[in-house]
């Protein structure tokens, strides 16, 4: 069954409050309009994904506290598998469990990804299946990245059951590493130019004062 993001999130209480701050007629309107996405992934879904190299997990324990966690990986380890589906490697960390624990009394779960140079944000809202041993080996193939040195523990498998595209505001702009190597790369070829043409100025003028 397909839902859009508000028919999950906007509980009676949520309804209330943006009534009272005055966004509920903008929220019912799309709801209506089916503005708000449903439960597929498409084009630009898919692209987005697979640029991202983090995200964050949130998953409910039995005691009913929320579990947020950080995800990261090479680019694109968040694997889109078909228009409702998307998976990834689960690499060993600190071994506390909790995300995979969570998953076992409540298969619910939200991720965000965020892309913070280009200020966007994407919501997740899917149902979870985590495979582990001979459950898992026909699923890690299509997840690992063999260049990625990391130990896989299992698989985590999620149905997508709703998506939201979220407000960029207040999304302050960071870059990795990576993307300041490949801005500054031009440049660093320019000054690179330059200190040859400077050098070899240098040596033509020794030799004239010869």
């Amino acid at each position: 069954m397909a839902y859009n993001f508000g028919s999950l999130v906007f509980t009676p209480v949520v309804k209330a409050l943006q009534e009272k701050y005055g966004s509920r007629r903008q929220y019912a309107r799309m709801e209506n309009s089916g503005a708000q996405r449903g439960d597929r992934l498409g084009p630009q879904e898919t692209d987005y994904i697979a640029e991202q190299d983090s995200f964050y997990i949130s998953t409910i324990g039995s005691t009913g506290w929320p579990y947020v966690q950080h995800r990261g990986g090479p680019k694109g380890f968040l694997k889109v598998i078909d228009d409702h589906t998307v998976a990834f490697a689960d690499f060993s960390g600190n071994r506390q469990y909790v995300s995979t624990g969570n998953l076992m009394t409540d298969n619910r779960a939200a991720l965000i990804l965020v892309d913070y140079p280009r200020q966007a944000r994407l919501k997740i809202l899917g149902r979870v299946e985590v495979f582990e041993g001979d459950k898992a080996k026909d699923w890690l193939p299509k997840l690992t990245d063999p260049t990625y040195k990391a130990h896989v523990e299992r698989a985590y498998v999620i149905t997508v059951e709703a998506l939201d595209w979220n407000c960029p505001q207040h999304i302050v702009r960071r870059y990795t590493e990576e993307q300041i190597r490949h801005v500054l790369e031009p440049i660093e070829r320019r000054l690179q130019d330059l200190e040859a043409e400077n050098a070899e100025l240098r040596r033509k003028l020794a030799d004239h004062q010869k």
